[in-house]
């Protein structure tokens, strides 16, 4: 098959978030399986890629059109990018391809594919990755919706949820969208990357933590929805009964670190809440090594999956999300807790992990197993091959 994938950023704009990696991860594996993948995106996020502009170059052999920004500022402030060039490739391009994939249905990239690929009766995957509710941003995107949003949603041929958490988002938004069109698929891992782990205590040196110390690790954005707040009531309270143990909270600040900073001044906790800051590949996994226990405390169904509970689980460590995550639907008793976003049930489920170091380790071995029967991304891509199947 002839695919192009349609995404805001892609290799090497990785601090743009998880659609980049995803892209990329699904267009490699595209091509190792016999197809030729193109790639339509832009110049990059927080700064300009030194890449040839306008003209396809070649990515581990995936052709990919690195389109202009016509504002570099509008990118990296408001994540607004304007490919102004792509209308003209796409006008004779896209008339070559057998399937479209869009990833992120709220972006120009996605407003002018959509007209070329309705105009040449392109079949298209739809995949929002978690875009689509207006909690941020209600007013842009209602108005965004109005204008190009629904026809992009209601002229899918197929979209992909990554949990049913996600698809009821969908509804929410768009109550005219039929159910048939919504195809549940989780999100992948690159498993190469787990295969050799960093030696235990790194992450330990690097943070001035004693070997004896056990380490209770939250990474993701530090953003008002992602829970760490009541994380820290719960170690708070747990301090209490089990000692030596540190909370650690990692990740890039969306708004929120201050309040938890404030937060831990006012609990008197000390060095006893470690904030790091945003920790990145070989960092990142010496973090999930160390670790003993990791949690994903999402305060609401803001949050449609989590890798980073994947992450984590890929690193041996045992997990605890709440059931607002959408990875909570797919992950089983056998890796860690599933519980509400209730500072009790939180405090509970850290303290049995805590207190019994062969549940720990059990649970584990249990996660890093099921993260390679279940969601590497060969296994994925081939699911999301046979849906492109399906649409032609």
């Amino acid at each position: 098959m002839k695919i192009l994938q349609v995404t805001n950023f892609f290799k090497p704009s990785w601090e743009s978030g998880g659609p980049a990696r995803a892209a990329y991860e699904i267009s490699k594996k595209l091509i190792e399986r016999g197809h030729e993948v193109t790639v339509y995106t832009t110049d990059g996020f927080k700064f300009r890629l030194n890449v040839k502009k306008n003209k396809s170059v070649d990515v581990d052999g995936i052709k990919v059109y690195y389109f202009r920004n016509l504002s570099n500022y509008l990118s990296r402030n408001m994540t607004l990018p304007i490919p102004y060039y792509l209308p003209i490739v796409a006008k004779k391009g896209m008339q070559n391809f057998d399937v479209v994939h869009i990833h992120e249905p709220r972006t120009m990239l996605a407003v002018v594919v959509h007209h070329y690929a309705k105009k040449y009766r392109i079949p298209y995957v739809l995949q929002p990755r978690g875009s689509v509710p207006r909690m941020s941003k209600s007013k842009q995107k209602k108005l965004f919706d109005i204008l190009f949003g629904q026809a992009i949603i209601k002229d899918a041929t197929e979209i992909i949820a990554s949990s049913k958490i996600e698809s009821d988002q969908y509804r929410d938004v768009f109550p005219d969208l039929k159910n048939e069109k919504i195809v549940h698929m989780p999100n992948g891992i690159d498993l190469e990357t787990y295969c050799n782990l960093p030696q235990k205590g790194e992450f330990k040196k690097k943070c001035s933590i004693n070997n004896t110390e056990k380490i209770i690790l939250f990474l993701s954005r530090i953003h008002e929805r992602k829970g760490a707040e009541t994380l820290i009531v719960a170690f708070n309270k747990l301090k209490g009964e089990f000692e030596n143990v540190k909370l650690v909270i990692a990740g890039p600040d969306d708004g929120y670190l201050d309040n938890l900073k404030l937060m831990r001044s006012k609990l008197n906790m000390g060095s006893d809440v470690i904030f790091p800051g945003p920790l990145y590949e070989k960092d990142k996994r010496e973090a999930y090594v160390d670790a003993d226990v990791f949690v994903l405390p999402s305060k609401d169904r803001y949050e449609s999956f989590g890798n980073v509970v994947l992450e984590a689980m890929a690193c041996g460590t045992s997990v605890i999300a709440t059931n607002n995550c959408g990875v909570s639907e797919w992950i089983g008793d056998d890796v860690g807790y599933v519980v509400e976003y209730d500072k009790d049930q939180l405090e509970d489920a850290i303290l049995k992990i805590l207190s019994n170091d062969k549940l720990r380790r059990k649970f584990g071995e249990s996660g890093r197993r099921l993260v390679r029967e279940k969601f590497g991304w060969d296994k994925i891509v081939k699911s999301i091959e046979e849906l492109y199947g399906c649409c032609l």
